[in-house]
């Protein structure tokens, strides 16, 4: 029997007015797969993203993620994937713990402290903790936020261009959260960064104009034909 993939898009496409954000996707991804999303501004990246975090609705097609249809099943989705996105989705006026706290009270996370303590600890926020996140810097909110998003142990992470603004300890966790996975999620992640792309996953994908161009194991590739193929496929001077 074959296994629900983590995953699945067929004619998915959206647009904002009479602009395509998306045309006609097709797109399957497996579960324990890292999959990179590579291609320029408004190539169609973080509106994939979107539409598979629940916080966009498409225009047509479908779209499932682990047998779930986002927009008819929102909650089953929301409890299965783990989202870091451009805003952290923190509150200013609460303490690093308590921001942690709140997330475990929605996502009815059993024994909350025993499951945030120790990612506290790997994110190096431990000291932290109990400072409000607006005394944060940036890139310690982006290491919280990836916390938040591990706390309720997700089977697909949701990660929008997840190194911008970071700083290097939030880049290493990272990539210890994106590549020691060993297969206990997925990961789906945006980026620029094609040296980053190819560490990190295990699959690239390069969209263009809403429609994807190309899509290949990172085994297949070095940065040099990356870089050529993504320049030619997506019009970009790397």
């Amino acid at each position: 029997m074959q296994s629900t993939l983590a995953l699945e898009a067929a004619g998915l496409g959206k647009r904002y007015g009479r602009r395509w954000a998306l045309r006609n996707l097709k797109l399957e991804v497996g579960q324990g797969e890292r999959l990179a999303l590579l291609g320029p501004n408004g190539a169609g990246k973080s509106t994939v993203l979107r539409l598979a975090s629940t916080l966009a609705r498409p225009t047509h097609g479908k779209l499932t993620i682990l047998g779930h249809d986002p927009v008819q099943n929102p909650r089953d989705v929301r409890r299965r994937i783990g989202v870091v996105a451009h805003r952290p989705y923190l509150y200013d006026d609460l303490t690093g713990r308590e921001n942690l706290a709140f997330y475990a009270r929605l996502y009815s996370v059993p024994n909350a402290e025993q499951s945030y303590g120790p990612l506290l600890i790997t994110a190096g926020l431990e000291h932290a903790s109990d400072a409000f996140v607006r005394t944060y810097s940036r890139g310690m909110q982006q290491r919280l936020a990836l916390v938040r998003a591990l706390l309720h142990r997700p089977d697909v992470l949701l990660l929008d261009e997840p190194e911008t603004g970071l700083d290097q300890d939030a880049l290493d966790l990272l990539e210890r959260i994106v590549s020691d996975g060993g297969g206990e999620h997925t990961v789906i992640f945006s980026t620029h960064n094609l040296q980053l792309a190819l560490r990190l996953s295990n699959r690239v994908v390069v969209l263009s104009a809403g429609g994807l161009v190309m899509d290949a194991p990172t085994a297949l590739l070095d940065e040099t034909q990356l870089r050529a193929e993504y320049s030619r496929l997506a019009g970009v001077s790397r």
